[in-house]
């Protein structure tokens, strides 16, 4: 048997600790599955005195996350901190300019630099690996550069934020609205400090764009990411997707197109009966579509300690077997520059106004859209004690160009309140 791989673990929260717990409890059985004895030679967090229920005496201990990336006892070194600048970034990149491979669970890192650090590492000789950094225990990475090589990717979509899978549908389950969901989902601790990543949409977008550059070969551009958070979402749209056999889901889609790179993560209809539809709570799913294999589902846990700590170690074990893969899946310097795609594909969307309770109201509505070239294809109004009317319509497909000039042309109409929502249909 070979010598054996040793990390350097920095960053010791939950996904850190859970590590380090695989390590310990399955040592013989990683040494089976990959023919190298796994060990941790040393350790960095923010405070070494912290109760983490675990021991971590027999590990030699670094303030400095740079320095531990630069032990010569360090073979891999695993990047569990975050952050898309500062330490994180630091000490990754100290790790691969010292030939040591890396293996992260970064998003956001990856989101803004992934295209410069695959380049380093790829010139180093290195490895940089996330697989933990999209879906938690989902294997999507390994999925799209391995299992699904052979195709041309043609669609990549799907539900990659646990914590607003949890409130859209506890919202419909129990019948509350976004606020009180949102506090309680921030009062169990599923939100990130700065709840924005969540519920905006950040974090998902992030993933998104790590996808799309494997799926795609092009360059990561978390900038051109179309981003739109569940803020919007109230009740009633989750009651009256239900009744036209929809639910909402904040989804993320990417695709190649004719108009360039589409990438896009904001609240969608989804049919009720699909897999997509049918998920529930905190899971993620990822749709995966080739022209080869056809469409691909994958369903698990998103987020927590055992399921990304698995991904994590799915990475160091590709690397004790000897597996060397390129970050995106290809070479660095054969990623093109993608150009983003300037409109959508067309499709469906979902309209819901507030108008004034007056004869014609509806047909000043369906002839402002219809001078935009946007065609009904069902209207619905609900009963209401209020001298304002709620009316839900559904479009037959059209572009969001056309859709976005209608809404425009609605305040001139006279009888439409607030602003409307609209809510794309996605076709699965």
């Amino acid at each position: 048997m070979s010598d054996p791989l040793r990390l350097g673990i920095a960053g010791l929260g939950t996904v850190g600790i859970g590590v380090v717990k695989i390590i310990r409890q399955k040592a013989a059985l990683l040494s089976a599955r990959t023919g190298r004895e796994i060990v941790i030679s040393a350790v960095s967090a923010r405070s070494k005195d912290k109760d983490r229920g675990v021991s971590l005496s027999g590990y030699a201990w670094e303030d400095d996350p740079v320095a531990l990336a630069q032990r010569d006892d360090v073979d891999i070194f695993v990047e569990l901190m975050g952050g898309d600048e500062g330490p994180a970034k630091d000490a990754t990149e100290a790790a691969i300019n010292a030939g040591k491979d890396v293996v992260t669970a970064n998003k956001a890192m990856l989101a803004h630099h992934g295209q410069a650090l695959a380049e380093q590492a790829e010139a180093a000789g290195v490895v940089l690996r996330f697989e933990a950094a999209i879906a938690g225990g989902i294997p999507v990475v390994k999925a799209l550069t391995e299992g699904l090589a052979g195709n041309e990717m043609t669609r990549v979509m799907g539900v990659m934020n646990g914590s607003c899978n949890y409130i859209l549908t506890r919202m419909e389950s129990a019948g509350l609205t976004y606020a009180e969901v949102f506090a309680e989902a921030d009062g169990l601790g599923y939100l990130e400090a700065d709840p924005q990543l969540d519920v905006g949409g950040i974090d998902a977008a992030h993933k998104l764009a790590l996808l799309s550059s494997i799926a795609f070969g092009t360059q990561v551009a978390f900038g051109a990411v179309e981003l739109e958070g569940i803020e919007r979402v109230t009740i009633e749209d989750i009651r009256q997707a239900a009744d036209m056999g929809f639910r909402i889901k904040l989804l993320g889609v990417t695709q190649l197109t004719a108009r360039g790179l589409e990438q896009r993560m904001s609240p969608c209809l989804v049919p009720a009966s699909s897999p997509l539809g049918q998920l529930e709570g905190g899971t993620n799913m990822v749709v995966l579509e080739g022209d080869a294999v056809g469409q691909v589902v994958l369903r698990g846990p998103g987020a927590g300690e055992g399921p990304t700590a698995s991904a994590v170690l799915s990475d160091i074990a590709d690397i004790a077997r000897g597996t060397r893969l390129s970050t995106f899946g290809q070479p660095a310097s054969t990623l093109t520059k993608p150009t983003p795609a300037q409109s959508a594909i067309p499709a469906p969307y979902y309209l819901r106004l507030t108008l004034q309770d007056k004869p014609g109201a509806l047909a000043k509505v369906a002839t402002a859209l219809g001078d935009a070239g946007v065609s009904i294809d069902r209207m619905r109004q609900y009963d209401h004690d209020e001298p304002m009317a709620p009316v839900l319509i559904v479009t037959h497909t059209t572009t969001r160009d056309a859709l976005d000039a209608a809404l425009a042309k609605l305040p001139d109409t006279g009888v439409v309140s607030g602003s409307p929502v609209a809510l794309r249909i996605e076709a699965l």
